[in-house]
């Protein structure tokens, strides 16, 4: 018997704008999480995935708030970690510096089990589905993670998900079809908050008007 498989639709999102502990969501985040919510109120989805800490759990529950009965699960590969560590010469020479600089700045065990976790959370959010139905999936993680799945779309170099930069509650969504490359629909998107409330997590020099 052939194997039958259907669409996966992936929908990636960075938590809402976090406290300066990082405990949880400022009143904006709040905010953020709940229009994101709203905006995804009338899409089919099957679960709702989040990272273990505070920030994302919380959007999470935001969200899900606005959704119908659609299950929340917290897992680890969800998490806020550091998917790839680069060597010099995959890098282009202008930037290898400042690119090392930054990834090195992270502690070196959280380093070492990064490209665990992203293995797993290719295994576990990306590919087509099995069965005959089309399956729409929520993760709610951090910046580096949805940088990492949106360079694995696209074939992109490993160490190309720096610089792949998410404001907090912007969507993005990648489709993986059967027998087809996936495709990243959007990117970031804000299309569902107000201008205030967009650009938040962005280094100031990304931020442009919109």
């Amino acid at each position: 018997m052939t194997a039958t498989h259907a669409t996966r639709y992936l929908y990636l999102t960075r938590h809402g704008e976090a406290t300066p502990d990082e405990r949880g969501l400022t009143p904006t985040g709040r905010r953020q999480a709940a229009l994101l919510g709203e905006r995804l109120r009338d899409v089919p989805l099957s679960a709702v995935h989040h990272g273990p800490l505070p920030r994302a759990a919380e959007t999470a529950r935001l969200i899900g708030d606005r959704l119908d009965g659609v299950p929340a699960h917290a897992c680890e590969p969800a998490g806020d970690y550091v998917p790839y560590t680069p060597h010099r010469a995959e890098l282009p020479a202008d930037s290898a510096d400042f690119l090392l600089d930054f990834v090195h700045g992270f502690p070196p065990d959280e380093r070492a089990r990064g490209p665990l976790l992203a293995r797993t959370a290719e295994e576990r959010f990306t590919g087509p589905v099995d069965g005959p139905e089309d399956r729409h999936e929520l993760v709610v993680t951090h910046n580096f993670l949805i940088g990492w799945l949106v360079r694995a779309a696209l074939d992109a170099p490993k160490w190309r998900w720096l610089g792949l930069n998410q404001c907090n509650a912007a969507l993005t969504v990648i489709r993986y079809p059967p027998g087809r490359p996936p495709s990243v629909l959007f990117s970031n998107d804000m299309a569902h908050l107000p201008a205030p409330l967009r650009w938040t997590g962005y280094p100031p020099e990304l931020r442009i008007t919109s």
